[in-house]
């Protein structure tokens, strides 16, 4: 178990780390921050502050995982407000840390039981203005209808395909790989 002191001296070398010039040493960072983000709060905050302002891609996707093991630590059901205000923010990186970092979401705990959960959270993005967030919605709806086919075909068939961004986002629900 990691005592008080080891905990802020992980954040303080894994905040330092934050400031290097180097995508690898960033991510190690955060994923440092990801184990330890359910047991200090301000640590969310700043993943989330680095998902809004981190321009790699690489360091994004560790944010998308470090912000799952914030939710599998915390518990999903627990985590639902938290998922909830990512979702809401307005920068696409953070909303799209959440629809990344809880893929395959049928394997995980809650959403596993409540899949429509999922399935209604991710569709509110479904016409954003982000395509890098759209195309990640259709991802994971995706990856949502091979055990719940029915559920998503049943909220897409409620989508105005004539709206581009939401075609768009269909299209990738429905790409077959």
């Amino acid at each position: 178990m990691v005592g008080c002191k080891d905990l802020s001296e992980s954040k303080a070398l894994a905040v330092d780390m934050l400031k290097s010039d180097y995508y690898q040493v960033r991510c190690c960072a955060i994923f440092i921050l990801g184990f330890i983000a359910a047991r200090d709060g301000t640590v969310l905050l700043l993943l989330k502050d680095t998902a809004r302002s981190d321009e790699g891609w690489q360091v994004q996707e560790i944010i998308a995982k470090a912000f799952d093991r914030y939710c599998k630590d915390n518990g999903y059901e627990s985590s639902l407000p938290e998922i909830k205000a990512w979702l809401s923010d307005k920068h696409p990186n953070v909303c799209r840390a959440v629809t990344e970092g809880l893929r395959i979401r049928t394997g995980r705990p809650y959403f596993k039981t409540h899949p429509e959960v999922a399935i209604d959270l991710l569709s509110q993005h479904r016409s954003g203005d982000s395509e890098y967030l759209r195309k990640s919605v259709g991802n994971s709806l995706r990856d949502i209808s091979k055990k719940y086919g029915e559920l998503v075909k049943m909220e897409i068939s409620k989508w105005d395909l004539q709206d581009q961004r939401i075609a768009f986002t269909c299209d990738h629900v429905l790409k077959r790989h």
